[in-house]
Parts: C-alpha cells; structure tokens; sequence
C-alpha cells in the first residue's frame, strides 16, 4: 500500500498535522463517507491548525514571560482597582496593533507582572512577537553587551518586537548609561512598537527616578502620553495566597 511512504513523506517535509490527521483518517471508518475534496480539506485544516500552535509556541519560548499567566484567570475578586472594561479592551491586542503602551503602576505585590505577563501571553496568542525584560536584570546585561560587541544586535533585536515588556521600572534611579539605553530602546518603538512599563512608584515621580530633567523629558514623551494607564492599590495579594500558618513555640 501507498499510505506507508506518503505518511513518510509528510513527515520528511514536515508537514506534521496533515501526516497526524491522516494516520486518523486511515484508523476511522468516520470518513468513508467522505469525499476526496472534503478529506483533503480536513487534512490542509489540520496542518494549518497544527503550524499555528507552533508558531505560537515559538512566540511564548521567546517571549521568556516570568510568569505563566492568562487573561482568563486574572482575579477581580480581590480589591485592587481593576478596571474590567479596560482589561476586556486590552485583551484584543488593537492598542498593539496602533502601536501604544499601558503602564502599570501600584504597591508591591498587587499582580503588576502577572498583568503584564498576561498580556504578553495573549501578544502572543494573537501573533505578535514579544519580549519580557526584568529592567533591575537587563539594563546591567546591556552594559555588558557594550563590552563584549553584542550591544547593538540587542537593541536592534528589541526594536524588532512588537511588544516588550520593562518590568520592575524604577526600584533604583537610573545612571547616566541606562537613561540613554532607555531612551535609545522608547525613540527606537515611539509609534512603531508596543511597550508595557510595571513600576511600583507612580508616574508623576518618574522624573525622580530617571534622574536628568532633559532626558526625563525625552523618556516620558516617547513613553507616557500614548499610554494606557493601570493603576493599582491595596494589599498584597501574595498574603492573601500564602499557606504559611503561625505555630506556637514551645520550650
């Protein structure tokens, strides 16, 4: 029989799904009934389904999200000023498509990064490609790179996502090199790209942390006025989920 080697062949050309489907086909009697254009068309459905999940695995490996996490389990329970309408709004990836920013603002602990991570998880689903970087981790990380002559293939690389993600902005002022990194990477995005800022300070204390008035002035306009804003309060929600219980001491 001919099916042998031509499920060989759909494998040797990777054509992964279409070979899977068929192994179904051959296996089932559902199909019999089937005609010849209606089995093909399963089979092209198949593989066309097939290579989409693993483009969108690539995306999600890339992306190096630090958390796994959904739009769909983001909790509203918890007291925090979430708006929903806005969440819902964001969730269609158009204000990556107009090339805009959300900002993400409140105390430690709140769900800022899993907001964000969230959000890069759906960038992903939608076929936008992304980046998560940890800003206290990167911004020395491209430091290095001047040395070592990666720099510019870093930054190009991030001026080639769609989206990246600049967590943890602000727990430290900026010095002089990371100010201009940061500018470099928002000039390089400003109405091309998408970015999502996390700060636990807000933004009206930004200037402060940058650091330079001129360069404050430079960052913020690239950054902030085509932002949508999160901003967030209350408690913890890692006391909330924590398991930890007292026990008494003895002795």
């Amino acid at each position: 029989m001919l099916n042998t080697p031509t499920l060989e062949k759909l494998k040797e050309i990777k054509f992964f799904g279409m070979a899977k489907a068929f192994e179904e086909q051959l296996a089932s009697t559902n199909y019999d009934s089937l005609c010849f254009e209606e089995r093909l068309g399963l089979l092209v459905d198949r593989e066309a389904t097939d290579r989409d999940n693993r483009r969108f695995l690539t995306r999600l490996k890339g992306a190096g999200l630090r958390q796994t996490a959904s739009i769909q389990d983001i909790e509203y329970s918890h007291k925090r000023g979430l708006n929903r309408a806005l969440l819902q709004s964001l969730y269609t990836c158009q204000w990556i498509k107009e090339s805009l920013n959300l900002i993400i603002t409140g105390p430690t602990g709140v769900g800022k990064s899993y907001i964000a991570c969230a959000m890069g998880h759906q960038a992903c689903i939608e076929g936008y490609k992304t980046k998560y970087l940890r800003i206290p981790k990167f911004l020395p990380e491209l430091a290095a790179a001047r040395g070592d002559g990666t720099y510019l293939r870093k930054i190009n690389l991030i001026a080639k996502m769609d989206l990246i993600i600049l967590d943890d902005w602000g727990l430290s002022v900026f010095n002089e090199l990371e100010r201009r990194d940061i500018l470099e990477i928002l000039d390089d995005r400003h109405n091309r790209k998408s970015t999502i800022v996390t700060s636990q300070m807000p933004v009206d204390k930004w200037h402060k942390i940058i650091g330079d008035p001129t360069l404050a002035d430079a960052i913020m306009d690239r950054l902030v006025h085509s932002s949508y804003r999160i901003e967030l309060e209350g408690d913890s929600m890692r006391k909330k989920k924590s398991k930890l219980t007292k026990t008494d001491k003895k002795g």
